[in-house]
């Protein structure tokens, strides 16, 4: 028991001995590892100064060539060429040396943030390595006690037990350091992500109202411009009263303005519309159709041009209070099913990313898919020639001519229009091919991209959405809603009526193809897909709803027209004065309010009789004539 008592104190009393060894050890190792990365740093520094001698040394050799060059050179005017080069290279390094000096600024920041940076950790280190050597010094304390305490051969007994809570004490205090330095750490690291969010929160804040007041500006900007437009217009018209002189001026300045580049308004708001995604000045829209139509009207043209720009600035006003909340609304719409709240969503808009889901589970929802009857459709128009076919390809290239995907004979689009035309023609024999056909198509190729699912939209709206015989050859059906809108207008719009019967104005010579092919290539795009949501999954209420809003739109400058030719040519282009979309949604959809179903049902059924009664009657004069004259022939 002595032995081992002794044993035990030789090994503890050695400790310290060897702790001190490995210590010096360690020392000596820190310092060659710092002589190492000392030498290290010298060596990387000779190379640099070795490179910075060569580049110094070619500039010298390129200094003397150009000299030579101009001491031999023959002429003044070589002499002269010299100096401009040399005149021209000085310039690019006095630029070169401003934004080294600039970067240099902010690498100096950088390193004064790093320096503090770095200052707050020595300090921290220092704190650490502290503790770290009072803990070192509690410990040599107690196990000198201890020590002590084992030399007295009747404790051999605890000797076990007191290695064993040593053991413990040491591993404790092990753990009670970590968790000291995560603490420290953390208070840190919580610091500094405080610091960086509430500099993000703040530069969040002063993007956002930038891009707001860029928006402002822009929508200003383009009232301007619309401004300067309109009143070229109001020149033009008053062009004929002036002086040879001013008349040559205003044509001048409206084809300056009608041949503005577009360009250089988009490389203005190039940032603008990549960060806040809003409506881009482009020549064509994200489904190609031209923001600007080229039409060979002059006075056309410029109509166009001030709606774009209108329709611009009413986008760019409405993008943060109206769209950014309805974009919201649709990205919380997960499945789509019948509602009155999913009818108030499609009735205010679409955005461009949810319409081809939502045009798809509508035509699902409202035409069942027949499995492989398109393809089979395909494969009997490739072995039997459609009567309709000739007809069909000769409005293909009268397609939609505003849109870059149709202006011409080889795009894209056209094989495509011309498989989904021919296969509802031998789907529907009854009807074949009608002229408006094509353009419906064509608006669902644009939007839903497939061919099957677009030959089944056609189906779609010509089965489902519009009544029998609509698009028959007689067009009956078509000639009954006239009558029929005629009704709603007097019910409705009671003045713009009496304006129109004052002035003998038919308004089917008008609207009629409004409601042939649901005011295709009457509204502009943006206005015209808006319309196209509602009347997808609503029907062919929602196209007299619209007409009517149209004309509701336009009232007052109706009714200030006094002349039957001025009316018929305002009649012609008044759809190019609509520019914003939200407020003819709303005379839609709430100032014409109410608009019963059962009420247009009942006014088709009576006009449709009426229609009929007609042409049977005139069916019997012409069999009349006819047998009339053929009494007269001998």
């Amino acid at each position: 028991w002595v032995r081992k008592a002794k044993w035990m104190s030789s090994g503890f009393s050695s400790l310290p001995e060897e702790q001190s060894r490995e210590r010096n050890s360690m020392d000596k190792v820190s310092v060659l590892q710092q002589q190492i990365m000392t030498l290290t740093e010298e060596v990387k520094s000779q190379k640099e100064l070795v490179k910075l001698l060569h580049k110094a040394l070619e500039a010298a050799q390129q200094e003397k060539r150009v000299s030579s060059m101009y001491l031999t050179a023959a002429e003044d005017k070589d002499r002269l060429e010299l100096v401009r080069h040399k005149v021209r290279q000085i310039a690019d390094l006095t630029s070169r040396l401003e934004a080294l000096e600039q970067e240099k600024k902010e690498l100096e920041q950088i390193l004064t943030l790093r320096d503090s940076h770095i200052q707050e950790l020595k300090e921290h280190v220092q704190l650490l390595m502290e503790k770290n050597h009072a803990k070192q010094e509690v410990i040599l304390a107690l196990t000198e006690q201890m020590t002590r305490e084992l030399s007295d051969p009747l404790q051999e007994a605890n000797t076990i037990a007191a290695e064993t809570l040593y053991k413990q004490q040491e591993e404790i205090e092990h753990l009670k350091d970590d968790i000291d330095a995560y603490k420290t750490q953390n208070q840190f690291l919580n610091s500094e992500i405080h610091q960086v969010t509430q500099l993000w929160t703040r530069v969040a804040e002063n993007e956002k109202a930038l891009l707001m007041k860029c928006a402002c500006l822009q929508a200003r900007n383009c009232q301007m411009e619309s401004k300067y437009l309109t009143v070229l217009r109001k020149l033009q018209e008053a062009v004929p009263g002036l002086p040879s002189s001013h008349a040559e001026l205003v044509r001048n300045f409206i084809q300056q303005a009608l041949q503005w580049d577009m360009e250089e308004e988009t490389e203005e708001t190039l940032f603008f519309e990549l960060t806040f995604a809003l409506c881009p000045s482009s020549e064509y829209d994200e489904y190609g159709f031209m923001t600007v139509p080229d039409y060979e009207v002059e006075d056309w043209r410029l109509l166009a041009k001030i709606q774009a720009l209108e329709i611009k600035s009413n986008n760019l006003r409405t993008q943060e209070v109206v769209e950014k909340p309805l974009r919201d609304r649709w990205n919380s719409v997960v499945e789509l099913n019948p509602s009155a709240e999913l009818k108030s969503l499609i009735r205010s808009g679409i955005p461009t990313e949810h319409r081809q889901r939502v045009w798809r589970w509508i035509v699902s929802w409202r035409c069942g898919h027949l499995p492989h009857h398109y393809q089979r459709l395909l494969r009997q128009s490739k072995a039997t020639e459609h009567p309709a076919c000739r007809q069909i390809e000769l409005d293909l290239p009268r397609t939609l001519t505003n849109n870059k995907h149709f202006s011409s004979p080889t795009s894209q689009l056209i094989p495509k229009l011309r498989r989904v035309l021919l296969a509802f023609s031998w789907h529907n024999p009854a009807i074949g091919y009608c002229q408006g056909l094509n353009r419906l198509a064509a608006v669902a190729l644009l939007v839903l991209e497939d061919e099957e699912t677009s030959f089944w939209c056609l189906v779609h709206i010509v089965e489902n959405l519009m009544p029998a015989d609509y698009y028959s050859d007689t067009l009956i059906t078509s000639q009954v809603d006239q009558r029929v809108f005629k009704d709603f207008l007097s019910d409705k719009l009671p003045r713009l009526m009496a304006h129109f019967e004052q002035y003998q104005i038919d308004v089917s010579l008008i609207t009629f193809n409004w409601f042939l092919v649901a005011f295709v290539d009457s509204l502009v795009s943006d206005i015209l897909l808006r319309v196209w949501d509602a009347f997808l999954y609503e029907g062919s209420k929602v196209i007299f709803r619209y007409a009517l809003a149209i004309f509701k739109y336009n009232e007052e400058e109706i009714l200030r027209i006094h002349d039957s030719v001025e009316i018929y040519q305002y009649l012609r282009f008044f759809t190019r004065m609509i520019t914003d979309g939200r407020k003819l949604m709303n005379i839609a959809f709430n100032d014409l309010n109410p608009f019963p179903m059962k009420v247009l049902r009942n006014r088709r059924s009576a006009h449709r009789e009426e229609l009929e009664a007609e042409l049977h009657e005139l069916e019997q004069i012409k069999a009349a004539y006819v047998k009339e004259k053929a009494e007269q022939k001998p």
